[in-house]
């Protein structure tokens, strides 16, 4: 399961009140989507709210075509923000707070961290058959990848 499956709406059940419907808590379903970045959605929240989802749509939604909301964009846009994070030395604990301060969204700092694990993971992997396939420069930059997100 990806990341951005274990994404929710922070105060989930005070945005459905405001909209008065029921929108999944996943912050990336295509209904949740559908329902609070329609012009209807965003007019019933509170101001607070309204400005936090305008940023995650204007950080995570704003692509050229507007069919690519739905194939997979803005998870990509999501995880490299998360990386980007971890890159900054946030601890997954640290992480969860700056996406609830961002955006209103939330996640178990366990769930990020198991993301951050195979990232590196992933990284180590990748490091190891650019050596394999004779490319240094892309092992070299696997490597360091993998350090920064690690912490080493």
């Amino acid at each position: 399961m990806a990341i951005t499956d274990k994404v929710y709406l922070k105060n989930h059940r005070q945005i459905v009140s405001q909209l008065e419907t029921n929108v999944p808590k996943g912050a990336f379903k295509g209904a949740t989507l559908e329902v609070l970045y329609s012009g209807d959605g965003l007019a019933k929240v509170d101001d607070a709210t309204r400005d936090r989802l305008l940023d995650f749509a204007e950080d995570f939604l704003d692509c050229e075509n507007p069919d690519d909301i739905y194939t997979g964009y803005p998870e990509r846009k999501f995880v490299r923000y998360l990386l980007e994070l971890r890159a900054q030395g946030l601890r997954p604990d640290d992480i969860v707070d700056v996406m609830g301060d961002d955006y209103m969204l939330y996640a178990y700092p366990g769930d990020v961290l198991s993301f951050l694990d195979q990232a590196v993971r992933t990284l180590e992997a990748t490091e190891a058959l650019a050596r394999v396939d004779g490319n240094p420069e892309m092992a070299r930059r696997a490597d360091e990848a993998a350090r920064a997100l690690s912490g080493g």
